[in-house]
């Protein structure tokens, strides 16, 4: 047996068969406190990768912050090769304010790698990446929708990097983009120091999704066992993943009231109506049409909206049928109205 090797997180050293709390000081308040990016280690025994998992990113995104939470109370995790850091809430003052944004209103996810000197965004960032990402082998962060948009349970992942698209596939979601880069995020940024980062989109801003969330702890061990962090299942199962082509999102003609919505994960044809939009008194009823045959992996959530409102985010595949299937099968697994008694065993998936 290799034993595994020392990790530090701040001053923090955690030796191998250690399970520590890291609070990672990241900046000094107006009030004279100082503010704290929670950080749970849980260093293996034996020998293995390291592995990140982060959440609220996006202060107001919680989804991610309850899947950690729960996942650190499986038992599976006493077995575990490698290291595992767990960063719950990394935009500590978002979540605090229940916002997106940092105070200096700017995207933490546009704001890697960062700098010492810069803004807030900026040695926030900066700290993340050298005290988290550039200390890992490989990342999960969690993301919702924003506020008054949810998202279809969904993967985030460069496909053409052969170790992200290894990752996005065991993860297990039914809908899998192949997402491009963009500049300044935290996927971006750890890609050009060769660390693979996926991103598990789930769920709306501000609320909890039972079934996103259980998506998301299961994603994440089933993410462990095929980098060997935990030891296969008992009942192998193989989810079926498909990759979007393209995505598109379709706006509003007009302003007016929005009734009729398709749900998450309906399969659309061409022309399909996605909703209805109408003034106040009426009058004037406009269809919202699909421009292409899809899944609906996006929607907005508000009743109203302006001309050129986003309104659903559809995803293009080779085989729309068979990921209909794909997701119909995943909304099944993860609904906890069919499996009220007992929250699923993660040791078996």
């Amino acid at each position: 047996m290799t034993a595994n090797r020392s990790i530090t997180i701040g001053v923090t050293e955690i030796k191998p068969g250690q399970r520590v709390n890291v609070d990672l000081p990241i900046a000094n308040l107006y009030t004279a406190t100082s503010l704290s990016m929670p950080v749970k280690v849980i260093c293996g025994k034996r020998d293995g990768p390291v592995l990140f998992i982060s959440a609220a990113i996006h202060g107001d995104e919680l989804n991610g912050v309850e899947i950690i939470r729960r996942l650190l109370s499986r038992k599976v995790l006493k077995s575990m090769r490698g290291t595992l850091v767990a960063v719950p809430i990394v935009n500590v003052h978002g979540f605090i304010d229940q916002s997106r944004y940092l105070p200096d209103r700017r995207d933490l996810n546009r704001s890697f790698p960062g700098s010492p000197k810069g803004s807030i965004a900026a040695r926030l960032a900066n700290t993340f990446m050298k005290e988290i990402v550039l200390k890992s082998d490989f990342g999960i962060d969690l993301h919702t929708g924003a506020i008054d948009r949810s998202n279809l349970p969904q993967i985030r992942a460069n496909v053409d990097d052969e170790k992200a698209a290894k990752l996005a596939t065991a993860f297990g979601t039914p809908v899998i983009v192949n997402a491009t880069m963009r500049p300044g995020s935290l996927r971006a940024s750890a890609a050009e120091n060769e660390i693979p980062v996926i991103i598990y989109e789930a769920g709306e801003a501000l609320r909890f999704d039972e079934i996103s969330i259980r998506a998301g702890i299961r994603g994440i061990v089933r993410v462990m066992r095929s980098l060997g962090m935990l030891p296969p299942a008992r009942q192998q199962s193989s989810p079926n993943s498909f990759i979007a082509r393209s995505t598109s999102w379709v706006r509003a003609p007009t302003s007016g009231i929005v009734t009729g919505k398709v749900e998450l994960g309906c399969r659309v044809t061409e022309k399909t109506a996605l909703a209805l939009i109408s003034d106040p008194l009426g009058d004037q009823v406009e269809t919202v049409a699909a421009p292409f045959d899809g899944i609906v992996i996006g929607r907005s959530e508000l009743p109203l909206a302006h001309e050129g409102d986003a309104l659903f985010h559809i995803a293009d595949f080779r085989s729309v049928g068979k990921a209909e299937h794909a997701v119909e099968e995943f909304a099944a697994t993860h609904d906890p109205a069919l499996h009220r008694a007992v929250e699923p065993d993660l040791l078996e998936t």
